[in-house]
Parts: structure tokens; sequence; C-alpha cells
């Protein structure tokens, strides 16, 4: 079979094959989009196109032209696998040839790759390390890991799904940790909090130095007894030893916990999800920083001042501590010595404050915090040492004469300063005396809630005033509160409207909340300034979603506000009824009729409204290494009147985001960096197209989160050490990530050395030490490996020269040393006094030799006749 022949039914085989059917692949000879998969098998047909007239052949060129061929019968066939990750589309074009010359087109063919998940996730790292305290927080973070997958952003091919797969030790099978699968963020479970436990160790207070004497001290508190020498006690050494190792703990080496951790693409959501796993070393540090609170001190307690109430220790023996009040208010009785005992400094008042917060600082000599802030509770209990106090001095009430037997009066009104819900603030009401009095008594007092009720009924032509001491009293101590009650005369008479209907009423939908729409008046003939006579008014009905209130002054004269906003769209007319009402009720047989009652009508005309954004402000925090193309937010925006609505946005200085116009999509345009900026705000603008004016504005808060992009570096890449005086140098590093991604940092040789030694200092330093005694002067060049939190580090090259030093301690290399090298200017110095010398010589030497020529010259002439 030729390959001509072959070529021509391989689309028919691979169809058969595939189960194809091949007239979808058919179409004219025209321009045309298609796509295909990357990885799918080669030869593959993409498209046959009808062979025009004429045509004996077909031309390809363009971008893809050795990825797609075209077969003499119009097969446009893939040659080679397609890979989504060079590019996402190829575009080219075909004409149709005859013989030489072009007979047909050309075309444009577009071809869009399409991802296909055949990218596994990558951690950044294979291995992460994190130290954590005892009784951390769920609710704080304090490692992240952090993987990359190279499909396509925009699908699920590389939407990653952090999860623990395992964690050891794993006793009684409890998680103590838990990953957020969206972030990759580890944190403590709630049983984590309670049962993470350091290994044991010895504890150290300020000042006190950490060495092996202060163990030795310490262990013969601890164990008295028998005296053994501690090289031969097998416990002492066992301390020691564990003393040791716990000053230096590697992650790596001896972990307390180490998590597995996968993550899977696809969400992971389906079995063909492709996954990768890491490892977390983890080791949990004691945590002395413990919160004593909350405190409970009694107010008013008696005794001698300062006093101590609660002690707090720092894990840093050698902090220093300081004591602030949270309110920042004049008074704060607290203090706070050098070893953490926290003072009371005089009497508390409850009534005065009945809670204090304290916030205490453990900071080093630097003054930088080596604990997180600790805010301690301190609340005061309460004594009774408080009267009842009554509202008003002197309080009224009304009731109308006639009034059934057990009729209300009303209710008196009194408070307790001591601590509610307490035997001393709960009250006690009693009548002590009436004037006049009368037999049987008038009224009764319900002795738990001060309600005054009417025991007979009252005639006003017998008496229309009484007055009434009321005794309150709490568990100690009495007050009296004086009580006036008026018999007023039956209600007889309902309020009546001066217009039963107010007209129609048009406001713009824009008119703003508090507006007085009209003022309405009622009138009433019973006696003034009683609650016969005291009119309220009520919206019964045609209020749709309370839009309107009435406020009154109880003399008859009303206001019709708009309490809520208006809105066209939603209601565009109200027909209100109001209605008049007394405070007391109406005489028995007498009723309420239309004459209290009045209507209006409320228009509400449409008006152009900007476009309202259905948020009212958004934080977003994303990953700084969040992938340029894809959506950072969609913002929802809708225009009242239904126009066309526009977005915009402002505020990107860096120009890290771009919005689609049309749609309202915040998507990323270039890559972000945290450490140049971690939180930014931009405004989003929704607007009218065919109106930009109007227009609404929402803020957009963005945070980036940290990711492990940058790996730590030495501060300092050189240092000296005096032959004389042989000293450690400190080296110091810092890195430009957050927590978790920075330190505690790692220091370590890229090559063990014999003759010298590194020692972490603490979270940032370390301890470079000259092993052996240096024969000679010297620069010596070695390679520091510092690693993050995370395990990321590279070698940092430091130099070290070993050197003679002045009497300052500075460095100093005599002139015929090895080392020394002159400088530039120095050299052409004495290149041009040595030649100026020699010059100097060959004159001298020149002039000496012409005298002695003439004096020659005389002994010959003086010789020759002698001759």
């Amino acid at each position: 079979m030729t390959p001509m022949v072959h070529l021509l039914l391989l689309p028919f085989l691979l169809s058969i094959a595939a189960g194809m059917d091949l007239e979808e692949l058919k179409g004219p000879f025209v321009d045309v989009t298609l796509d295909v998969k990357e990885a799918t098998p080669v030869p593959y047909p993409v498209h046959q196109f009808e062979v025009p007239e004429g045509v004996t052949s077909f031309s390809v060129n363009g971008d893809g032209t050795d990825i797609f061929k075209m077969s003499k019968d119009g097969w446009l066939y893939l040659d080679k696998p397609l890979d989504w990750s060079q590019t996402t589309c190829h575009e080219f074009t075909v004409e149709g040839m005859g013989d030489e010359d072009v007979v047909a087109g050309p075309i444009t063919v577009k071809i869009n790759v399409l991802d296909v998940n055949n990218n596994p996730p990558r951690f950044n790292s294979e291995s992460y390390t994190a130290m954590i305290r005892e009784r951390r927080k769920p609710d704080d973070p304090f490692v992240r890991v952090s993987a990359t997958d190279q499909d396509d952003p925009t699908t699920a091919n590389a939407r990653l799904r952090y999860s623990l797969d395992s964690q050891v030790p794993n006793n009684n099978d409890i998680f103590l940790f838990q990953i957020d699968p969206e972030t990759g963020e580890i944190s403590t479970t709630e049983e984590g909090e309670e049962m993470l436990k350091a290994k044991p160790g010895v504890q150290f207070s300020r000042g006190e130095e950490r060495s092996i004497d202060s163990l030795k001290t310490k262990f013969d508190d601890y164990c008295p007894g028998e005296k053994i020498p501690y090289e031969q006690n097998p416990f002492f050494s066992c301390v020691a030893t564990q003393e040791m190792k716990r000053r230096n703990l590697d992650p790596l080496e001896d972990p307390d916990y180490i998590l597995l951790v996968r993550v899977q693409d696809l969400e992971g959501a389906k079995e063909t999800a492709l996954s990768a796993y890491a490892r977390v070393h983890i080791i949990v540090q004691p945590n002395l920083w413990v919160n004593p609170g909350p405190l409970t001190i009694e107010e008013n307690l008696k005794g001698d001042y300062p006093r101590v109430i609660a002690k707090v220790q720092s894990n840093v023996p050698d902090a220093s501590y300081s004591l602030v009040q949270k309110e920042r208010e004049l008074r704060f009785p607290f203090q706070i010595k050098e070893n953490g005992e926290i003072l009371l400094t005089e009497e508390l008042d409850r009534e005065e404050k009945d809670m204090y917060i304290l916030v205490v600082f453990a900071k080093d000599a630097n003054d930088n915090e080596v604990d997180p802030p600790m805010e301690i509770q301190v609340l005061v209990a309460d004594v009774n040492d408080n009267e009842p106090v009554c509202e008003k001095e002197e309080t009224e009430m009304e009731i109308q004469e006639n009034e059934p037997m057990g009729s209300e009066v009303g209710q008196i009104k009194a408070h307790d300063d001591d601590q509610p819900g307490t035997i001393r603030s709960l009250l006690t009401y009693t009548i002590s005396s009436q004037d006049p009095p009368s037999s049987p008594e008038s009224f009764s007092i319900d002795q738990t809630n001060g309600r005054i009720q009417a025991v007979r009924s009252l005639q006003r032509k017998e008496q229309n005033i009484y007055n009434l001491d009321v005794k309150v009293s709490d568990s100690d101590f009495s007050t009296i509160c004086k009580v006036i009650i008026k018999v007023i005369g039956v209600n007889k008479e309902e309020p009546v409207f001066e217009e039963s209907y107010y007209g129609n009423h048009s406001l713009p939908e824009d008119t703003e909340v508090g507006v007085t729409v009209l003022t309405i008046t009622a009138t009433d003939t019973d006696e003034p300034d009683t609650g016969s006579s005291y009119i309220r008014f009520e919206i019964s009905s045609g209020n749709e979603g309370d839009v309107f209130t009435v406020e009154s002054d109880g003399k008859g004269v009303g206001y019709v506000v708009i309490a809520k906003p208006l809105d066209f769209e939603s209601h565009s007319t109200f027909d209100l009824q109001i209605d008049a009402r007394n405070t007391e009720p109406l005489k028995r047989g007498v009723e309420y009729t239309s004459k209290s009652t009045t209507t209006l009508t409320v228009t509400v005309n449409n008006v152009d409204e900007a476009p309202e954004i259905t948020m009212d402000s958004v934080d977003v925090a994303v990953p700084e290494n969040f992938t340029k193309g894809s959506v950072l937010l969609k913002v929802n925006a809708q225009d009242p009147e239904g126009e066309e609505i526009g977005f915009k946005l402002d505020g990107d200085n860096k120009g890290w985001l771009e919005i689609n116009p049309a749609t309202g999509e915040i998507r990323t345009k270039t890559k972000m960096d945290r450490e140049t900026l971690e939180t930014f705000d931009v405004t989003v603008t929704a607007f009218e197209k065919n109106n930009p004016d109007k227009s609404s504005e929402r803020v957009v808060h963005v945070r980036l989160l940290d990711v492990n992009d940058n790996v730590p570096k030495l501060t300092k890449s050189n240092g000296f050490i005096c032959m004389q005086n042989i000293k450690p140098l400190i080296i110091e590093a810092n890195d430009a990530d957050d927590d978790p991604f920075s330190g505690p940092f790692t220091f370590s040789f890229a090559r063990k050395s014999p003759n010298w030694k590194l020692t972490n200092l603490d979270d940032s330093s370390a301890q470079l030490q000259l092993i052996k005694k240096p024969l000679k002067e010297g620069t010596y060049t070695l390679q520091i490996t510092v690693t993050d939190r995370a395990g990321m580090g590279i070698p940092n090259p430091f130099e070290v020269k070993i050197c003679n030093c002045t009497t300052f301690g500075y460095c100093y290399l005599p002139p015929h040393g090895k080392s020394f090298k002159p400088p530039m200017g120095l050299t052409i110095g004495i290149l041009v006094g040595v030649l100026g010398f020699c010059v100097l010589v060959f004159i001298i030497v020149v002039k000496r030799s012409s005298r002695k020529n003439n004096n020659n010259q005389r002994e010959d002439g003086e010789l020759k006749p002698m001759m």
C-alpha cells in the first residue's frame, strides 16, 4: 500500500477505532475554529474540508505547520501531539492549489488546544518543619504548605485541595492537627489545643544562667541525698543529655509529630484526580505563657496594698514585663514586678467599674516582644453597698373613676446599682402610707414588680388625688418613693379628625428619610391634660414595609414622616389609614367610629437611580502566587430601572488587577508580590452606560497571603577574627517572607568543616566559632546554609578573615604580608619616584664623567712632549 493510500485511509481507520462519525468532521472550505485536546495520540483526523473545484493539493502556512498537515482529499490531521503548557492556540492559513497556482482561499483555521489533566500538583518543598507552643489556639495556623499545578488554572484541573493523610504518632486515633483544604494552612484541632504536650525539661527563671553549673544546682535541689560525682551519676547524665538535646531541637531529626499532607487536583472530587505528598515535621515546645485569668476580686476589699493577685511567666527566662490597661482609662490600680507578679494597689468599686482587662507584654533587652500580648480579665465581685433608687422623685399616675376593682393604676420604677440577678439587687415593694387614708385601703402593690392596682371603685367627687409612700427594699437597705394618683373623669368622647381624607401627595423616590409628608390634626373634648384626652396616632393599614410613621405631641397634632427609603420599583402607591386613639380606655358602651379615622394617598414618582452593588464591603484573601488571569472576585450589581451596567476599577497602583467592564469579574493581570505590598484597597464602580454619572462604588480589600517564595539570606557576608583574642562571630539572617515561612532559621554548613563550629543562638542568629587556633593569617570562604521554618534555603558564602589586630580590635595587615596588595595610585607613585631617582643619578654620573675627561686631556698634553 502506498503512503498516499495509507494517508487517505488513516482517518477512516481512526474513526472506527474511536467511534467517530466522519460526517460530523466534514465542512465547506471556509474559515473555521476547532477544538483539539492536548496529548491526543497521532495521527489524528481533525476536520475534512470540501475540496473546491480545480484544487489538486493544499498549502498550509503560519503557526503550527509542523504539527498540522493536509491531505489532497481535504483532511486536516494532527501529525504531532499538542501541549497546552506550550501554547493554547494555533492559527494558520490554508490555500487550495491547482498545480502551482492558488485557486481557492486562503482561509483561516484556528485550533484551540484544550487542557487535559496530565500534570500532577507539586509541593514547593517535599519536607516542611514547624515548632509550636503548647495550648496553641485552633484558629491560629502555625505553618502553611503550598503546591502548584501546571494545568489550565481556569479549569478544575488546577484547582487544588489539601488534606491530612496521616499523623504519626496517632494515639487513640485522635487527630491533633487540621488543615485548611483551600489554603493549606495547618493549625491545631480543639483536641490538639488540650492534648499537645512538650517533652519535659528544666525551667530557668529570669536572670538565672543556663549553664551546666546551674543545672547541677537544680539537680541537687530536686534530688537531695548521697552525693555522687556528677560524671558518675547516671541520673544527672540523663538529665543533662536531655536538656542539651532540648535546647538544640532539630525537627527533621527528632520531631514530636510527622504529618503526611496530600494535595489533589480536580478539587479532590474525582477518583482520577492526581495527587502529591509532603511531610511536615513538628516539634512541640513548652508554653509557660499561660493566662491566669479570669481573676475575681471582691470590691472594697480591706487589707494591705499592694497585694499579689496573680503571676505570669514568659517562655524566655530573661524577659522583662510591662502592664497596660486595654481601655486606656485614667485609673489603673495594677502593677507588675520583674518576676511577673501582678499587684493590686488599692480597693476596687464594682459600681465604678465591674471589669478590667489587663494586657501583659513580655519583651527582650531590645524591646522586641518574645510572647504574644496576654489579656487578663479582672472581675470585680459585688457586695451590697448600694441603696435602691427611685427613677423619679415623684411618680404621677391616673385612673378613671368607676373603674372596676383590680384595675391597674400604673407601675413604679426603681433600680439598685448592685450586681443584677443577685439577692443584693432584688427589690421588694410595699405601700408604707396613703394620704388621705381610707378604710378599707384603696390600693395594693405587687411586691416583686411595683405594679399598683385599685382595690375598690374610686369616685372623683369623693377624692381626686391620693399620695402614696412606697417602700422599696433590698436585702440590707430601703428607700421611700413618692407616688401621686389622680382620679380623672370617664373617657366618654372619642378623638375626631379635622378631615376624613387628606388627599394625594406625590413624592420623588429619592426623598430623604425623616422628611414630613404632611400634618394631621384631631381633637378630644374630654378633660384636658389627662389620659382621656391624650391622643396618639396609629397607621392601621396601607403601610407596606412600615415606610411611614406618625409622630405626635399628644395634644392632637400628628406628623406623617418617612421612616424608610422610598422605592418606586417595589411600591409606588400607599393608601394610608390612620387612627386616633386615647391612652385611657373609652367608657363602657362608647366605641371608636370613622370620625377617629382618616386616610391619605402617597404616590411615589420614579427617579433614575444609580446601580446597586449587592455587597457592602468585600474582603478577599488570596495567595501572592495566585495564577495570572484567574478570577479574584465577581462584583454583582443591578440597576433599578434595568439599564445596562458597566464596571471600572480604580486604586490599583501596582497594576496587578483588571476588571471586565461588562461582567464585573476582577482578574489578576500580572504577578502579585506580598513582600512589595501585603494589603491594598481598590474601588469598584458600577455605572449606567447611557448615563455614567449614575454610579455606585464599593471598596474591595485585598490581602495577599504569603507563600514561601523567598529564601533566608545572611545580613552580612564577611567578618574577621583576631589571632590574639579568638572570639566567635555572630551571624544573622532575615527572610522577606512572613510567618510561618520565615524564622526560626536553622544554620548549617553546606560542607562539614573540622575547623569550624556553627551553633544556633535564637530564631534569627547563630554563632560561628573557630575550633583550632590558626597558625597564620588568611581569608576563608565558608558556605553556610540558612533554612526557614518550611525547610527552604540555599548556601550563602560567608568570608572570614583571620588577622593580627590593632589595640582597637581592628584587622591589621602589614605591607610585607602575603596578602598585601598596594593600591594602583601608590604603585604609580613608587614607579615615578624610582624613575626620578634614576634620572638624578644619571645626571650626576654624566657630570662627573665630563670633569674626568677634561683632567685627562690636560695630563695627555703634558705627557706628549715628554714622550
